[in-house]
């Protein structure tokens, strides 16, 4: 019979983490709920999180990537189509660097509810709300910028939904910090990489109603 430090089903809590890191981690989980004390003596964070689950579907994944598929759908403009697949080219890569680091780290979340979460969604670091929160926020302010009469409501909405997730012990302080940072360099790394208008336009063409069979120019 094969050891418990050798069973698949244990060997998230056998692993053998450096004692620097050790510690590292159990300082992050002290300071996480000091800090939290802390923000909680305001009246104004109380009230916030009464909107905590509010913001955390605001920032889900699936609703980001199902609302923008829609919006691409419905929207036919030529003047947004690099905007479009550029930010949805962002989305896809947030989600697949999330649920990466994740999966390598696969540290667990303060609080969880096995029932509802499964694979990477079951590790917290890095925060994936965090992170897409923060990839939006650079999106409109600096890739694609909205008029400077959005930005307040963007801000407060980016810093809301990282607190809002240490307020309901989703995440540590550290994944926190680190999704910040990943979204940050989501951005850069998407101004690097960005989509011309040439493929863009080939993209929204190909998915349009125009080229799709039953359509206007289909069979």
């Amino acid at each position: 019979m094969p050891s418990a430090e050798f069973d698949p089903k244990t060997r998230f809590e056998k692993r053998q983490l450096p004692p620097a890191l050790q510690r590292l981690l159990e300082y992050d989980v002290k300071a996480t709920k000091a800090f939290v004390s802390f923000l909680l003596n305001f009246v104004a964070v109380r009230s916030l999180k009464t909107h905590c689950k509010f913001l955390e579907i605001s920032c889900h994944g699936i609703v980001w990537l199902a609302g923008w598929l829609a919006f691409c759908w419905m929207i036919d403009d030529k003047n947004l189509y690099q905007m479009q697949i550029n930010m949805m080219f962002g989305l896809i890569l947030d989600i697949i660097f999330v649920a990466l680091i994740k999966a390598a780290t696969r540290r667990r979340r303060p609080c969880v509810d096995d029932f509802f979460t499964i694979g990477p969604d079951k590790f917290s670091f890095p925060s994936g709300h965090t992170s897409r929160a923060f990839y939006l926020l650079c999106f409109f302010t600096w890739l694609y910028p909205v008029s400077w009469i959005f930005w307040p409501p963007l801000f407060a909405w980016a810093f809301s939904v990282a607190i809002s997730r240490l307020l309901i012990y989703r995440h540590h302080l550290l994944d926190v910090i680190a999704g910040m940072l990943l979204g940050c360099l989501e951005s850069v790394l998407l101004c690097i990489l960005w989509l011309g208008p040439r493929f863009t336009n080939y993209i929204m063409n190909s998915i349009s109603e125009d080229h799709v069979p039953g359509g206007p120019e289909g069979p």
